[in-house]
This record gives C-alpha cells, sequence and structure tokens, in this order.
C-alpha cells in the first residue's frame, strides 16, 4: 500500500465519523427546532400567552443559545417552558412557567430578566427594595404579596426577609416586639421560624389557620412545590404532594419547633410610632419596631359586582365538593382553582355543573386541568359557556350573557374563582407603594 493509500485511509478514519457526528447534530437540532415551534405555536393559537406569575425576558442580543437557562428549569422536561428556536432561547410555553427563577440565575451572559405582567396584562405589585422592605422604613412584604406565589419561594423570602430585619434591628429600642409578622401561610410560616431561631423577639398573627392560601385549596389538591429549607426543620423533599400531606408536615413542625402562632386573630389599624409601630388587632396592641407582611393576594376575593352576589349561595371557594350532591352548581373563572373546583364537583353524584369563563381560552390553567375539563364536557358530566358573563344571581337561578345573549339555568349554588386582588387599599392606608407592572422587574 503506497502513502497516498494510507493518507487517504487516514482522512477517511477521522473525517467520516465526524461527517457523521455533524449530519446528526445537525438533524438532532432542525428537529428539535421544529418540535418548539410547534409548542410556541400550540400555545399562541390556545390563547396560552399570558404568564401567571415571575418569568423570564430574553434578550435575544445577549442570549448564546447555550440552553443553561433551559436545562436550570425544574419545570423540564415534564413540561416545555423554554428552548431554542433559531438558536435563541425563548418562553414557549409561558402559561407553564411559574416563577422559579432559576433561568435567571444560570444565565452566564445576563440575557434574562424576570418580569412581571406582559404589555398587555398588568399585575399590581408593591414597590420592595432588595432586602423586602417597602417605602415605608420598618414594613416588609415577603411572599404571595409581593408576586412570589410559588411555595418554594415565598418560604426562601420569609427567611431572608427576617434576616434582613435581624442584621438591621435597633437592639436599644424600646418596644416590646423587634418584629410582628403577620399571615401564617409558607412565606411567613418560615419567617416565623427564621426569627424563632435568632432569638428575636417577635410574635405572629394569622386571620385563619396555618398554611394561608394553601390551607384553602380543594381537598385532596396537588401542590406542586420544589425542595426547600425550612429554618430550624431542615429540608423539604416534596415535588409533588397534596395539600393534606403539606399541611400535616407544617403542623408537625409547628409542634416541634414550638413556635407561636396567633390564630383568629387580624389587623385593624397601624400607627407610626417614634421608634415603629403600633398594630391594633382584633384582641391586642402590638408595638413593634418592623412588620411582615406575608398575606396572600387571594385573601381579598375579586367579586363579579352583579346584583345577588350577597346571596348565602355565593362563596369564592371549594372546600369540599360533597357538600353539592345532587346540586346545580355554576363556577365562575378559567384559572386552575376554577378548572379544579368545576371538574371536582362534575365527579360528585348528582350534580349539575356549568363553567363560565369570561376569555375564549383557558390562558391561565395547567394542561392537564384543561385536559380534565375537556374530558369532563366530553363525557356529559361538565357544560362550559367560553366568553360569557354572569349578569344576575337569583335564589333559584342565574343569568349568563354569551354573545350578546342571555340564557337562564336552574341553580343553586355559585362558585366564584375569579382570582385573588391586591388588598391595595390596606397597602395605601400604611403609605406602601404600588405599582401596576407590564412586564417590567
Amino acid at each position: 500500500m503506497n502513502l497516498n493509500v494510507l493518507d487517504e485511509v487516514s482522512v477517511a478514519i477521522y473525517v467520516v465519523p465526524m461527517a457523521l457526528i455533524l449530519m446528526w447534530y445537525v438533524f438532532k437540532t432542525r428537529r428539535q427546532h421544529a418540535q418548539n415551534l410547534r409548542v410556541k405555536n400550540d400555545a399562541i393559537q390556545a390563547g396560552m400567552t399570558e404568564p401567571a406569575s415571575l418569568h423570564p425576558l430574553i434578550d435575544p442580543l445577549k442570549c448564546t443559545g447555550c440552553e443553561a437557562c433551559i436545562a436550570a428549569c425544574p419545570e423540564q422536561p415534564d413540561h416545555k417552558v423554554l428552548g431554542l428556536i433559531h438558536g435563541k432561547a425563548e418562553l414557549l410555553s409561558p402559561t407553564e412557567c411559574i416563577g422559579h427563577g432559576a433561568c435567571f440565575t444560570a444565565c452566564p451572559h445576563g440575557a434574562i430578566e424576570l418580569v412581571f405582567g406582559t404589555e398587555t396584562r398588568g399585575i399590581d405589585i408593591p414597590n420592595l427594595k432588595p432586602n423586602f422592605e417597602t417605602n415605608v422604613s420598618g414594613i416588609f412584604i415577603a411572599g404571595e404579596l409581593g408576586g412570589m406565589g410559588l411555595i418554594r419561594n415565598a418560604i426562601e423570602q420569609g427567611r431572608q426577609a427576617v434576616d434582613s430585619i435581624y442584621a438591621n434591628i435597633n437592639k436599644g429600642h424600646a418596644n416590646a416586639l423587634d418584629l410582628l409578622i403577620v399571615g401564617a401561610g409558607p412565606a411567613g410560616f418560615s419567617a416565623s421560624l427564621a426569627a424563632m431561631e435568632r432569638g428575636l423577639r417577635f410574635a405572629t398573627i394569622e386571620q385563619e389557620t396555618l398554611g394561608g392560601t394553601v390551607a384553602h385549596y380543594p381537598r385532596g389538591k396537588i401542590v406542586m412545590t420544589q425542595p426547600a429549607i425550612l429554618p430550624r426543620v431542615g429540608k423539604m423533599s416534596f415535588r409533588e404532594t397534596s395539600k393534606e400531606a403539606l399541611l400535616e408536615f407544617w403542623q408537625q413542625a409547628e409542634k416541634e419547633t414550638g413556635v407561636t402562632i396567633n390564630y383568629n386573630e387580624r389587623v385593624e389599624s397601624v400607627t407610626p410610632g417614634e421608634r415603629g409601630f403600633g398594630v391594633q388587632t382584633t384582641t391586642k396592641l402590638y408595638d413593634t419596631h418592623s412588620i411582615l407582611l406575608a398575606i396572600g393576594r387571594r385573601g381579598t376575593p375579586r367579586t363579579l359586582g352583579v346584583p345577588g352576589e350577597d346571596l348565602p349561595k355565593v362563596t369564592y371557594r371549594l372546600i369540599d365538593p360533597d357538600q353539592y350532591i345532587d346540586s346545580r352548581v355554576l363556577v365562575v373563572g378559567g384559572g386552575d382553582s376554577a378548572l379544579e373546583a368545576a371538574c371536582t364537583i362534575a365527579a360528585v353524584e348528582g350534580s349539575t355543573v356549568t363553567l363560565s369563563y369570561r376569555s375564549a381560552a383557558f390562558s391561565r390553567a395547567k394542561p392537564k386541568n384543561r385536559q380534565a375539563v375537556e374530558e369532563a364536557v366530553s363525557s356529559g358530566k361538565l357544560t362550559v359557556f367560553m366568553e360569557s358573563n354572569v349578569r344576575t344571581i337569583a335564589e333559584n337561578i342565574v343569568e349568563i350573557e354569551q354573545h350578546d345573549k342571555c340564557m337562564e339555568l336552574a341553580n343553586d349554588a355559585v362558585i366564584i374563582s375569579a382570582g385573588g386582588i391586591l388588598p391595595t387599599p390596606f397597602l395605601r392606608s400604611l403609605g406602601i407603594e404600588v405599582e401596576t407592572r407590564f412586564g417590567t422587574s
């Protein structure tokens, strides 16, 4: 064999495998691009383009397509939240993004900004400093009220807020408390344990029960969480668990740590003082240097403002579906809570369920809930009126308008799951600035 032949063989040994690898890479990239484009177009056609909470805004000029954000997203690969299109990362399924924020941390090029709202859908957010303090010195906000509905993020914020308060507390002040924590949901409970760990003089008040918004989820609801560190307790390893299991874990932690939470107590007024605040509750007056508001956004239900909404048969959450046996029920709303309520009640013996939503698509609901609705409709267990509005609620009927036509439905109960509104009047009464964000951080 001459030298030229040997050279050709050597070239073939190296070039052919490299060519095959390149062909495989190009094929894989094109297939991935097509899949991502299909997911994005499906979301657009279904009207699923509005993220419900904190979400990434990606600068295509800075994005290099390194896929670090995609790999970091805890929802991947079960949900195609992020993906590459034309070599740049994009938010493929906006409604699947639930605000982990891991993409922002993972991006090595600073191409991602975490924002609230979009150009067309604003979200009211209190203005907070990096240490969770509002524009009112001494008043802090953590958790859902500040836009962080994800359990893991709320737990972390509660701890971090207390760390900030502890670092700047005036140990020599004459007030009875270093900190008053308002709310015992994920953020408030975490903050209470952190304050206990830090040795702060504090009190925690909760107008209802441990768990906040979580405690009011329907029975058996699956709560999606990510591992989190709970002060004095350690790692919470839940990834998908029921409402009951999570509450039981927190209740056990409450018992084992001995943390004190004053239940059935709510704030009536807050008066600024020379060295802090006087907080009058339904039970007593607290003097405190700092206040941490860890209340939920859904504590103030969004109402419809229609005649008859004050009737006893109207509620704003589903607790026990069995109470609707043999009942004619109207559920109003298009988010996960509304869809879950409608499907759960539709499975109850003898129930007749109607779901009314003002928009053309369930753009804020998870795919599994949308699928459950489709199955319930197909089986005849549920009736859905899209692009409809409730006009009147009466003792035995409801009146719904759809496409300029009104219809009357026999009705025994109405559940309004239209979400919660920020308690803006309360915040503004404290002097806290609230801003409507349209796709800004």
